[in-house]
């Protein structure tokens, strides 16, 4: 009995693999140009797509015929600020104290699961304890399911900033986080902070350049890293290959981000002209994060949902992130798809199609935002983001056109995942 245990456990991924297949749309957006093609087949061998063929094509022999001609299909979709490991409640701050770190591992893991069968084949973890790189493991070695994940590890914040974990702890609990635990003040303790994610398994780097909503801590807007801080972080980043976002919401804070070269600023809440044209200048995406922004307003004003002095950060910040994105979007600045899932309850990210629409961006532009502007963010757009030859079979069905009707994308009824389907009709 142990043997046969054992053998399932270490063959599973095995058994789980790829095949061969035909699919016939109905409809097919390819996440790249602005067309809604017609009937069209995709050819998928192993993990790829290998032909995208006009019309439905008759099967060759070996492959199995997924008919999702009543559907629209599109590229498995990208979520680019997300925290796979935590959900906010009314409980969410005692937890901290609360949950070890199995406990987080654990529930994490319908966290996972979720998220993809909401359609997001690839998500960017933007903080965490950690966990979130034991769960990127695991995906990845096909132990759960769960979305592709480029995670990183934990942000990085000054002492007292919106990502010290020791905010609104007792005294005895403070302590004196520094480096280890993603605290850094200088220069030097900023280039041993990033050098430390990297130890400990992160593929990016965030950092708080202003304060927050949820940290409790008075402040939710003023800048928390000088320039020559962030420049130190994004050099250091950059000797390992790897890129910097920064959660702002105060205009100062994201200033010196953008001039101190971050790839992407989340949030932005009361974001400039000027420094809307500086990012622009830079090439710096910007990640909206629509959805928790009203999640956040909706929550505090219920009566001890939040600490007090949570409550009016959430109430000011959250309802004026959808303006500002309508407002950046008016002036050319780069647009990649995120939601800062687990504010709000993950499962839930394409809630944000919804907002970016109403904000005045065509269904097709937000559809993109999710596909090949977040695969360029990554960096990955050779292998992801748009329904062609070559690319990683990562591909999504819902029953209506959403370029007519958006809220389709809150029903996803087909997921494959580098040519693993995880969900069908």
């Amino acid at each position: 009995m142990k043997v046969k245990l054992l053998f399932v456990f270490l063959f599973l991924p095995l058994l789980m693999a790829a095949q061969n297949y035909y699919i016939h749309c109905g409809n097919m957006i390819d996440g790249k140009s602005n067309t809604v093609f017609g009937e069209t087949t995709i050819v998928v061998e192993g993990k790829e797509i290998t032909e995208v063929i006009k019309g439905l094509a008759k099967p060759k022999a070996g492959f199995e015929l997924i008919d999702l001609s009543e559907y629209t299909v599109l590229p498995g979709l990208m979520d680019m600020h997300v925290h796979m490991e935590s959900i906010y409640d009314k409980n969410s701050y005692l937890n901290r104290f609360v949950m070890n770190d199995a406990d987080i591992a654990y529930r994490s893991v319908g966290f996972a699961e979720v998220t993809l069968m909401a359609g997001f084949t690839t998500v960017r973890d933007l903080g965490g304890s950690g966990v979130n790189v034991s769960l990127q493991k695991a995906i990845a070695r096909g132990l759960i399911p769960g979305p592709r994940i480029f995670t990183a590890e934990k942000s990085i914040a000054i002492t007292g900033g919106h990502a010290d974990p020791t905010n609104g702890a007792k005294k005895d609990l403070m302590d004196y986080p520094g480096p280890k635990d993603g605290v850094a003040d200088g220069p030097d303790e900023c280039r041993k902070a990033v050098r430390q994610r990297v130890k400990n398994g992160a593929d990016w780097i965030k950092i708080t350049a202003t304060g927050g909503v949820l940290s409790v801590a008075r402040d939710g807007k003023r800048p928390q890293f000088t320039l020559e801080e962030i420049e130190a972080i994004v050099q250091t980043a950059d000797d390992f290959g790897i890129k910097v976002a920064a959660h702002a919401h105060g205009d100062e804070g994201m200033r010196r981000a953008v001039l101190g070269g971050v790839s992407s600023i989340e949030h932005g809440t009361l974001m400039s002209d000027k420094t809307m044209d500086l990012m622009k200048e830079k090439g710096t995406y910007y990640v909206p994060t629509i959805t928790a922004g009203w999640s956040v307003a909706d929550s505090a004003k219920i009566e001890g949902y939040f600490p007090e002095v949570v409550r009016p950060k959430a109430l000011e910040i959250g309802p004026k992130i959808q303006s500002t994105f309508e407002r950046a979007h008016k002036r050319g600045v780069k647009i990649a798809f995120g939601t800062d899932a687990g504010v709000f309850p993950h499962g839930l990210n394409a809630l944000e199609f919804k907002y970016m629409t109403e904000a005045g961006m065509s269904p097709m532009e937000t559809i993109k935002s999710a596909t090949m502007n977040t695969a360029e963010l990554l960096g990955v757009s050779d292998k992801l983001g748009s329904i062609e030859k070559g690319k990683l079979a990562d591909i999504i069905a819902v029953k209506d056109d959403p370029t007519k009707n958006i809220e389709t994308m809150l029903d996803v009824k087909f997921v494959m995942k580098e040519g693993k389907i995880f969900k069908k009709p």
